[in-house]
């Protein structure tokens, strides 16, 4: 049964449902459920793979397994896979859901949409298994790293081919959908977080024709250094829809019209404006380009973040009653991911030098966003055709997560607080002392605890789509 018909409640305050996702409840055509259908099940490919290269990591990192992790570059290689199937690949695939379903459903699919999902597709399957095939050579530089092997370069150049063409249609049907963005905060969330991903295509376009050709961590630092930051404000756009969404689903009061939610949301890409003047001002490879994506991303990322995020927080507080067994898999990951979302804010804020605290302040960020389109998934399952998850695997699913990722990320922060460097696995760490050891074995205790909380999540999924297949 979906969320939406077991609340049904009334409030003087300005109603959930009118902040959430319009789409979510409109009926989908079977060409329209096959493509998000789709997209839903390559993030959560994206998610196992990531999940297994994790398993690896986290014992690569734990005390006292160096022995069996002889070389950083194994740790290095899987440490690539994972973060780009964590993050690029599953936030993106994720989005590919929402940009052509609800809003943004296309009156047909046709050879153009079929033509981006599967490029994306092909895309993820390289990636994945180019360390299988001859390509090593780890790079390790920030937001999209790499392996320096053709073979891997082909895979991310497939996945952000995808990736370009299905924003390109979600944002053609956006156009021509007679829509009033600012009364529907949640899709105006999923229309800006499309314009930022093709912000940040274009901005990966401009680094690109403006580098000299050469080769090596650097050449990839500067490649990815802007890109990656405006990335970061699709992926919190991303959030933002998913909270709106689950509010809506949840009834939750929100203190706020969706007039004044939507223009909070616009806040969240308002800083986007400066991109361009950044790129005039400063060469590409310049310190000055890369402070200035920093400070962009810190004076900026919370703008809309921080707002809506409180309005939400307080619906949970003030909603009343007592919750439905279907309704606790998105009530928990939605909690849950504000509570991570606003620990990677504040160790953001603590981050002096380059050590684990930095770690500690993206995996809190990151997992955030997770955590909500986790919560999202299990309310639109459903709505695309599938079972919905069992609900007291799914209720347990985002707290375990959860659980698992505050430890691993209060490992990592105390271990940088320590000087403990980051990227290191193994010897190179330097646990020399006592409490070093202690902090990297909560981390990997914690890590450990997110890895199963992530299979959890798959294992949900799967019993939710092999439930419908057999019914």
């Amino acid at each position: 049964m979906p969320i939406d018909r077991t609340f049904n409640r009334t409030s003087s305050m300005t109603p959930a449902s009118a902040a959430g996702l319009p789409g979510h409840l409109a009926p989908l055509s079977d060409a329209t459920r096959r493509l998000a259908r789709a997209w839903l099940l390559l993030g959560i490919a994206a998610l196992a793979i990531a999940g297994l290269f994790a398993i690896l990591l986290v014992l690569a990192r734990a005390p006292g397994m160096g022995a069996f992790f002889p070389t950083q570059d194994f740790f290095r290689t899987a440490l690539v896979v994972h973060v780009d199937q964590s993050v690029l690949i599953w936030f993106l695939a994720f989005a590919g859901v929402l940009w052509s379903s609800g809003a943004f459903a296309p009156s047909r699919t046709g050879a153009p949409h079929r033509a981006a999902f599967f490029s994306a597709t092909l895309g993820c399957v390289v990636i994945a298994a180019a360390p299988f095939l001859g390509a090593g050579d780890p790079l390790l530089n920030n937001y999209v790293p790499v392996l320096r092997h053709p073979l891997f370069h082909a895979g991310l150049g497939l996945f952000g081919a995808g990736m370009l063409l299905q924003v390109l249609l979600a944002l053609r049907t956006a156009v021509a959908t007679p829509l009033v963005w600012l009364e529907r905060p949640a899709d105006l969330a999923v229309l800006t977080a499309a314009l930022a991903t093709l912000v940040a295509m274009a901005a990966l376009a401009w680094t690109w024709a403006h580098l000299d050709r050469w080769e090596g961590q650097a050449y990839f630092e500067f490649l990815f250094w802007g890109p990656g930051h405006v990335l970061q404000f699709a992926y919190t756009q991303l959030m933002l829809a998913a909270w709106l969404a689950l509010a809506a689903a949840l009834a939750l009061p929100l203190r706020a019209s969706p007039r004044v939610i939507g223009g909070l949301v616009l806040l969240g890409v308002l800083p986007l404006l400066a991109v361009p003047v950044i790129y005039l001002l400063h060469a590409v490879d310049t310190a000055e380009a890369r402070a200035a994506f920093t400070g962009l991303m810190q004076w900026g990322g919370g703008l809309a973040a921080v707002p809506v995020g409180l309005l939400v927080v307080l619906g949970l507080v003030q909603r009343h009653g007592a919750w439905p067994r279907d309704a606790r898999p998105p009530r928990n990951a939605l909690a849950a991911s504000l509570l991570l979302f606003a620990v990677g804010g504040a160790l953001g804020m603590a981050i002096s030098g380059l050590n684990t605290v930095i770690p500690a302040h993206y995996h809190g960020s990151i997992v955030g966003v997770t955590l909500a389109l986790m919560g999202l998934t299990y309310h639109l399952l459903p709505r695309l055709g599938f079972a919905p998850p069992p609900p007291r695997l799914a209720a347990w699913q985002p707290w375990v997560y959860a659980t698992g990722q505050l430890l691993h990320v209060g490992g990592l922060a105390v271990s940088g607080a320590m000087g403990i460097q980051r990227k290191t696995a193994g010897t190179a760490q330097g646990l020399d002392t006592l409490g070093a050891k202690a902090a990297m074995g909560v981390m990997g205790l914690g890590g450990l605890l997110a890895v199963i909380g992530g299979i959890l999540f798959v294992v949900a999924v799967i019993v939710a789509v092999r439930r419908r297949f057999r019914a």
